[in-house]
């Protein structure tokens, strides 16, 4: 593997010295915020989980390498660069071997972190079924990629503007283990509760831990989601984030948006639509997951 992923010297500092390490995606710093929000953002994440003892490893591929941990100025580019690829598991190897600059998403960043023995992976929200997908068949590759690789997403839950029921149902029939951040309810990404329930109420980051300890030690494959709720002064009001998210998603359909280019158009108009306010919350949740994460990695480091 050595061909192809490439440690940033802080992330192999921390691998020697067997230090707790976090995994970060990449789309939410080329299609996820805008410049230079992104930045700001990623810098801010990388921070907070430095400052509770484990160590960031934000994930892109760059000169036809997988590289696990950022420099500033690779991390500058990415958030600058117009034309990155979005890449998750089907696009890997052709970015890889073009030598194109490519964002890992949900999928893309777990396959990256157990190629790396990275067991923790912060991001904001899952991806899942979207709606209408009993006609369109549209599902995120981040379902199939959480049945079957061994990484704990941490996570606001999935976007609201998915189906959050079937994406559930999805994940239940895949066998994985949906568990609830001090909640025993499934979080909406922009508000705390989604009107679903969860496998499993964890109350601390040691509980998470010693869960995902006896999932692998019994080889049962495949990863976690672990549901933290955006905290409770940056969530939105529901009714206004769903009207505001069918009014997007009608604007899709008129303009035939589909794809992996649906979410990206979304996000950009629920930030307009909301006037900035989903961007607000957006930051606030992948902050505050960027806390848990890092203590359940610590947590499992020192089990």
């Amino acid at each position: 593997m050595s061909q192809y992923i490439e440690f940033s010297p802080e992330v192999q500092a921390a691998k020697e010295a067997n230090k707790p390490i976090v995994a970060l995606e990449s789309t939410i710093i080329s299609h996820g915020m805008p410049y230079p929000q992104n930045v700001e953002t990623a810098t801010k994440v990388e921070e907070i989980i430095r400052a509770r003892g484990a160590v960031p490893a934000t994930i892109a591929i760059i000169g036809g390498k997988i590289k696990v941990g950022l420099t500033n100025e690779e991390l500058i580019s990415l958030a600058q660069e117009m034309d990155v690829v979005k890449v998750s598991r089907r696009d890997l190897p052709a970015v890889l071997a073009m030598k194109k600059m490519g964002a890992t998403t949900v999928a893309a960043t777990m396959i990256c972190a157990e190629l790396a023995n990275i067991e923790v992976f912060v991001t904001g929200g899952i991806g899942g079924v979207h709606r209408g997908a009993t006609e369109t068949m549209d599902v995120s590759a981040d379902l199939q990629e959480l049945a079957k690789t061994n990484v704990a997403v941490v996570c606001a839950g999935a976007k609201s503007i998915l189906d959050i029921g079937l994406t559930l149902e999805y994940l239940e029939t895949q066998g994985v283990p949906v568990v609830g951040y001090e909640t025993n309810q499934f979080p909406a990404f922009y508000t705390r509760e989604s009107g679903f329930g969860v496998d499993v109420h964890a109350h601390s980051a040691e509980e998470v831990a010693e869960m995902l300890k006896v999932k692998w030690d019994l080889n049962l494959q495949g990863g976690v989601v672990i549901g933290n709720p955006v905290p409770l002064n940056d969530e939105m009001d529901k009714s206004t984030i769903d009207a505001i998210i069918d009014a997007a998603l009608a604007e899709a359909k008129k303009q035939n948006i589909n794809g992996k280019e649906t979410t990206p158009f979304l996000l950009d108009r629920l930030k307009m639509m909301s006037e900035g306010a989903t961007l607000k919350t957006n930051i606030a949740l992948v902050e505050n997951n960027a806390r848990v994460g890092a203590e359940i990695a610590v947590a499992f480091k020192n089990r």
